[in-house]
């Protein structure tokens, strides 16, 4: 049986800023670039069964970076769709929404018709992604390059949580976690790792 490896796409300007982002695009930061390839040793030597990115650039370029070759785009790897908090920070939205929580209350949908979603939504995204990933793990390890809240959804869920108790996982950008099985069960092995 494989473990689990979660990767966090590079820093971005938004990230960096606080910035939600979901849908924009931006490219890694030379930061975040040399994130990326710093991670090369800590997933070298293993043996894939499964390589899946984000279909984000920020996520496919930090897998060229690490190393990663032969990844197939998944697009449920995307991030949380932010809606109406898109390019905005939390400070931003409490200005307004001085009790908002992303992890209850979820994103609204945006003046332009960009999506919003709940944890519930990011969570059943994570349950198709998690049943590809089962699937796979008997042949070796997976890695999934993403994004900071989508995977903290997608481990609440592997450890059988809801999926806002990916609030109790706080992961930096440009690191890799691994989710392995102790007595058959799923638990985090190692979390926000750089080399």
């Amino acid at each position: 049986m494989g473990d689990l490896l979660l990767v966090r796409h590079g820093e971005t300007e938004w990230s960096r800023s606080g910035q939600h982002t979901s849908f924009t695009d931006l490219p890694l930061t030379p930061r975040g670039e040399e994130q990326a390839r710093s991670l090369a040793p800590l997933l070298a030597g293993r043996d894939f069964a499964l390589i899946l990115t984000s279909p984000l650039g920020r996520a496919r370029r930090t897998a060229e970076l690490a190393g990663l070759t032969g990844a197939g785009r998944e697009a449920d790897l995307h991030e949380w769709h932010y809606g109406a908090y898109e390019g905005v920070t939390t400070e931003e939205i409490h200005r307004t929404r001085p009790d908002w929580n992303l992890w209850t209350h979820g994103a609204p949908p945006g003046s332009d018709g960009s999506p919003g979603e709940s944890p519930e939504e990011v969570g059943k995204r994570a349950d198709r992604v998690l049943a590809r990933v089962t699937a796979a793990l008997p042949e070796g390890d997976v890695t999934l390059v993403a994004h900071g809240h989508f995977l903290r959804v997608l481990t609440a869920r592997r450890l059988g949580l809801t999926a806002a108790e990916g609030r109790l996982f706080r992961l930096e950008t440009g690191t890799v976690s691994r989710l392995s099985t102790e007595h058959g069960r799923p638990v985090i092995e190692e979390w926000n790792t750089r080399a």
